[in-house]
């Protein structure tokens, strides 16, 4: 059975030997990856088995790397929707529901027609059930409060928070990557 080339993803790792990102996890396409190779980008950590050619050259397709320069990790994370779901856990912050982000939208707790604005402090989470019946009422108008008072987190805080989101797709030799932090099994 041949694999698809698309099927051979790269982790990226920074140059400390952690993802870039967890959630969406950091990885790259092969030609991206072998692109990078050539260039001296990075540092080849493991290999699928799987070879690529060309007329003058022949490499074993990388499954994970490790970038040769360090990027630094942003002070303060950008304020988007995504964003303020990895912050809130793809839960609604009102029932409690865990949801797939497409089935969920984010609340101003103090509504835009109140004065509210559109900063971490005042987005939440919700589903579109509990958004509806929330409208443009505050907390104290309908009862429903907030699991857990919106604040602005830290890039560490995101970056822990989509660790506990497994990828669909995940290779064998990117565990030791990814899950560092697990008990190790005895020999």
């Amino acid at each position: 059975m041949t694999v698809s080339l698309g099927a051979c993803p790269a982790l990226l790792l920074n140059a400390d030997f952690r993802p870039l990102s967890y959630y969406p996890l950091s990885v790259w396409p092969w030609y991206e990856v072998v692109k990078a190779s050539f260039m001296g980008r990075v540092h080849i950590v493991s290999e699928y088995d799987r070879v690529v050619r060309s007329p003058t050259a022949e490499m074993r397709l990388p499954s994970v790397v490790a970038l040769k320069q360090f990027i630094p990790l942003t002070k303060r994370p950008a304020f988007t929707r995504f964003n303020v779901f990895l912050r809130d856990r793809f839960t609604c912050q009102y029932c409690g529901d865990r949801l797939p982000a497409h089935r969920l939208t984010f609340d101003h707790v103090v509504p835009r027609s109140r004065g509210g604005r559109t900063t971490w402090e005042n987005v939440v989470t919700a589903c579109a059930d509990c958004n509806l019946t929330k409208g443009s009422l505050l907390a104290q108008e309908t009862g429903l409060h907030p699991l857990i008072a919106p604040r602005s987190p830290t890039t560490y805080e995101l970056r822990e928070s989509g660790r506990g989101f497994p990828p669909n797709f995940l290779h064998e030799s990117w565990r030791d990557y990814l899950y560092w932090d697990t008990e190790l099994d005895p020999d």
